[in-house]
């Protein structure tokens, strides 16, 4: 009998999970699979803890990994889906807008034969203008830049075979996307559309701050676009210097020398212009060297603190390398 494991993320859900838990449960108790639900708490401040180990202690199926501290969202599921031995693992988030009822789907698609089953948020008009317009401006710059696409709407709801989550955690780096990640190993995929349901309650976790960071590990993580956006302003204005070149020793060799006023504005807004071109390239160039100073440390993406299950609820201190 294959088994199928699910890897939810938590950071302060204490209110949704016993909601979340029983109706995950109610889909998986049906199928024909051996199941294990792996909840992963990411340093939650709330009482998240204590009610995944009652909730663990109350079913044999049921894991929980406390993290030593809040690494952020794409830590904690690389840390589910190292801990995770299905022949199909599922990644979902514990705030009930993944809706379980798909896993039966998903993994119908699974046994068809694709190693990758993504699921595509469809517009949610319960979402803010902004949160929605970011959204969208995200993938379309994303898909603009990167060399590997990106399911505009994508989510980290999404079936992997074993197959395909071996090749995904042998890749070793340290700044994680995994919408691109996924896309990148290549293996047989297929979209899943999909409404998001209601939050069973509280708010979103994600911040803007959270937001830019997941976009700048996605952006410098699979493109160098950048880089090249500031050899082409370069290119442009060595162009625009030769022209200027021809254009004074045109009026040299004409005699007009009395033309060549000096322009102090047109000068200042030279300077500006390239100096600013300047800045942004050094600035891009620091923070890929930023990423390469972080890559280069080695250090795990991260650290669990504790694993609680019924036949095992010891604590555990262990680092978890990116790679396996």
């Amino acid at each position: 009998m294959k088994t199928v494991s699910i890897v939810a993320p938590v950071y302060n859900e204490e209110p949704v999970l016993t909601a979340f838990y029983q109706s995950l449960s109610a889909v998986l108790s049906p199928l024909p699979y051996q199941t294990e639900i792996i909840f992963v708490n990411d340093g939650s401040s709330d009482g998240s803890e204590e009610r995944l180990n009652r909730i663990a202690e109350s079913d044999r199926r049921v894991r929980a990994l406390h993290l030593s501290r809040n690494f952020g969202h794409q830590a904690a599921l690389c840390a589910g889906l190292d801990a995770a031995s299905g022949d199909y693992v599922v990644t979902l988030d514990s705030d009930g807008q993944h809706p379980p009822r798909l896993i039966p789907e998903m993994i119908a698609l699974a046994e068809s034969g694709y190693d990758v089953v993504q699921t595509q948020r469809l517009a949610d008009p319960t979402l803010g203008y902004f949160k929605r317009k970011t959204s969208e401006l995200f993938y379309r710059a994303l898909n603009r830049l990167a060399d590997t696409p990106s399911v505009p709407g994508g989510a980290d709801f999404r079936l992997l075979s074993r197959r395909a989550l071996d090749a995904l955690r042998s890749l070793p780096e340290f700044h994680r996307y995994l919408r691109g990640m996924v896309s990148w190993i290549g293996f047989r995929s297929v979209i899943l559309p999909f409404t998001p349901e209601k939050r069973i309650a509280g708010a979103s976790k994600y911040s803007f701050r959270k937001m830019l960071r997941l976009g700048s590990d996605a952006i410098f993580s699979f493109s160098l676009v950048p880089l090249y956006i500031g050899l082409s302003a370069g290119g442009l204005f060595l162009i625009l210097a030769i022209v200027e070149v021809v254009y004074v020793l045109s009026i040299w060799l004409s005699g007009n020398t009395d033309s060549l006023a000096p322009g102090w504005s047109s000068l200042m807004f030279m300077l500006l212009i390239v100096a600013a071109i300047l800045m942004f390239i050094l600035g891009f160039i620091g923070v890929y060297i930023g990423y390469i100073f972080q890559e280069v440390k080695h250090r795990p993406v991260y650290i669990v603190r504790e694993t609680f299950a019924k036949d095992n609820a010891s604590a555990s201190t262990s680092g978890k390398e990116p790679t396996p």
